[in-house]
Formats: structure tokens, sequence, C-alpha cells
């Protein structure tokens, strides 16, 4: 009994981390383009973080995180409730770390190196499946650089279709109903299958379209009311302005459905062992736990969600609300694609390569560089770190208990 107690407080501060640093996917740009002010960024997550985590979260998750490890090899569940234990506590431990530096890392992955690591130690080198992490490993490269080519494309159309017009308000209201249409069905489709988890493609796809379409309709009529002031850029930015809040709206709540799983899922495997004291491929997950887990995300978020947000927000390059929604359109759009074509991708890493596509499309010296060699440097450092200390707490743990 001490064990699953330490181990639910241990879930909770896990959840509390991937409030405090995960947030930054969400919020951050909407607070770097001051769409919102830090303290309105917290309120709005931890609604959303926890509606997501909620009603969305899913009700069964894998045992072992991710497929790192060959569960077959898992004889003892002692073992399991251990190296889950293990895991726990690793990525626990750097999640908070980096967010204490205010750098944004993946909280998934820290996970992954933890299950790693334990699988290491337990059972074997060959217990672990070394091609999901070489898989991982290329996704440090493969998603910055997916969301870096998507935000500098889209900010680029979004100057030369709007910005450079001789009438940028005329041409927003040309391009805006399109934007905004295509933005919804864009959400939608990834809201019903990701959050939804919804199978039927043809009538996911019907219904995102016919949202967008409705959406595009009413933005039509809404941005044909905006009325012409002294400059017709800050006309244009509020209209980006509102439409990166629903953006940022909508990636809180997905965010928190999917990520939640980083904290309950080794927890739900520790439950398990202890409740029916077997190994299973698969595990039922309490609707007790993603409680636990939506109020860890959205204490974390309201705590230490600042330092990331503000760091990721307004550290690597400047943002306004057209550059903002660019960076959460390509994200989202990244995170769409590469989910259809099973890409391995973190969301953190393509927002932090989205912003910089931005960036980099009003020049190099538009990016700080040596904040982004601080990031690429503690994702490098997050998979065998977390395994490291995984393995080690993990025969510290077997010892005791």
């Amino acid at each position: 009994m001490t064990f699953i107690i330490i181990a639910v407080i241990v879930g909770l501060a896990m959840a509390m981390a991937i409030g405090a640093n995960d947030v930054a996917n969400s919020m951050a740009t909407a607070v770097g383009a001051k769409a919102i002010t830090i303290k309105q960024a917290v309120i709005i997550a931890s609604i959303c973080e926890f509606s997501g985590a909620f009603f969305f979260g899913k009700m069964v998750t894998n045992t072992i995180r991710k497929g790192i490890v060959n569960s077959d090899l898992i004889q003892d569940p002692h073992v399991l409730a251990a190296g889950a234990f293990a895991a726990l506590i690793s990525a626990t431990i750097w999640v908070f770390v980096a967010t204490k530096f205010s750098l944004p890392i993946s909280t998934t992955h820290s996970i992954v190196g933890g299950m790693a690591g334990f699988g290491i130690v337990a059972l074997g080198w060959g217990s672990v499946y070394w091609m999901k992490i070489l898989l991982i490993i290329s996704s440090w490269f493969l998603s910055p650089l997916l969301g870096g080519l998507l935000g500098y494309t889209v900010f680029k159309a979004i100057v030369a279709l709007i910005f450079k017009k001789k009438s940028p308000l005329a041409a927003a209201k040309k391009v805006g109903p399109f934007l905004i249409g295509l933005t919804f069905f864009i959400f939608m489709w990834m809201f019903f299958s990701k959050v939804l988890h919804q199978d039927n493609v043809e009538q996911t796809i019907l219904m995102s379209l016919g949202i967008g379409v409705i959406m595009g309709i009413i933005g039509y009529f809404l941005l044909k009311k905006i009325k012409y002031n002294e400059d017709e850029y800050l006309s244009v930015e509020k209209m980006f302005k509102k439409l990166q809040i629903m953006t940022s709206c909508y990636v809180s709540v997905a965010h928190g459905s999917n990520d939640v799983a980083n904290a309950i899922g080794p927890l739900a495997a520790i439950y398990a062992v202890w409740k029916y004291g077997t190994v299973a491929s698969q595990t039922p997950v309490p609707k007790m736990l993603l409680v636990l887990g939506g109020i860890g995300i959205s204490i974390g978020v309201a705590v230490w969600g600042h330092k990331v947000m503000k760091s990721v927000g307004e550290g690597i390059t400047d943002l306004n609300n057209s550059r903002g929604f660019s960076v959460d359109f390509s994200a989202a759009t990244t995170v769409f694609i590469a989910s259809i074509f099973g890409l391995p991708v973190s969301s953190t890493h393509i927002v932090i390569g989205s912003i910089t596509g931005v960036g980099f499309a009003r020049g190099f010296e538009a990016l700080n560089i040596g904040f982004l060699k601080q990031i690429g440097f503690s994702w490098l450092l997050t998979v065998p770190l977390a395994g490291i200390t995984s393995a080690l707490l993990y025969k510290v743990i077997i010892l005791f208990f």
C-alpha cells in the first residue's frame, strides 16, 4: 500500500512537471505575441489542459510506454511496477530541471528514456526496441525541420497575400475567411481523430470540412464588418489575435488529452500490478487517475508554467499576432501531417522549429542562436539522462521495496 501511495504522489508530480514545461506548446506564442498576458494564459491553459485530460484522456494506455521495452520478457509483474516507478521519477526530475532553466523539452521522450534505462538494467540490452529509439532520435531533427519549413512558408504566404498588398485590410477580408476555414478544418480533423479517437476517416473528413466551411462563412461576415482605421496593419493583427487565442486553446485541450498519458501511463501500469498482480500489454486507466493527471497539469501550469512560456514566447524571436498564428497553424498542421504518415515527431520540437522558421523568414539576425543552441543541447540529453537516472533508481527501488 505504501508503494502505490508513493507512486500516486510521484505521478502527480510528473503531471505537474508536464504542466510546467509542455504548456509552452500551447500558450507560449500567444504570450510572446501579446495576444494574452501570462496570467490569462495560466488561467486558460489550466482550464483547457484539465478539460482535455479529464474528458478526452485515453481510457486505455500502453503499460510499456511507446513500446520501448518488450513486455513478453517480464515474468515478474513487480519488475514492471518497479521499472515504471523508476521511469516516472526519472522523467519528473529531468522535466523539472529543464523547467528550472526555462528549457522546453519533450516529456514523452523523458518517459521513453526512463523506460529504456529500466529495461536495459532489468532485462538486458536485447529487451529494448532499438529501432524505436532510433526513430525517436530521428525526430530530434525531423520535428523542428518540418515545423520550421512550414512555419517559414506560412508566414511568407501571409506576408505576400496580405501585408504586401496595397490595402492589407482589404486583402485580409479576402484571405481571412479561407485561413479561418482551413484552420478549423485541420484542427477539427485532429480533434476528432486524436482527441475523440474517431476511426471512420471519411466521416471525420466530412464533419471537419463542414465545420471549416461554416466557420469560414462566419469569418467572412465578421471580417466584413471591420472598419478602416488609421492603421490597417493594426486591424489585420487584431484578426490574427482572435485566431491565435482560438488555436492556443485547441492545442492546450489536445495536449491535455494526449500527454496526460506520460504521467498516468506508468502510474496505470503500477496500479494494475498492485490491484491485479499481472503484466498486461494494455492497462485500463481509472477515471480518478485522469482526474489526478488533470489536476497535476493545471497546478504545474499555474505555479511554474510562466518560466518556459516566457522563454519560448520571447526568447527565440520577436512575435506578433500574425507570426504567432503562423507558428500555431504550422505546428498543428505538421503534427497532423506526421500523424497521417506515422512519423515519430515531438510537438515540443515542432513548436520550436515553427517559431524558428517564422523568425528566419525575417532574416537570420531575427533569431536568438545562443538560446536555440541551449534548447538543442537539452534535447540531446533528454533520453540518455532520463535513462541513466531511471536505471540507477530501479536498482534502489528493487533493493528497498
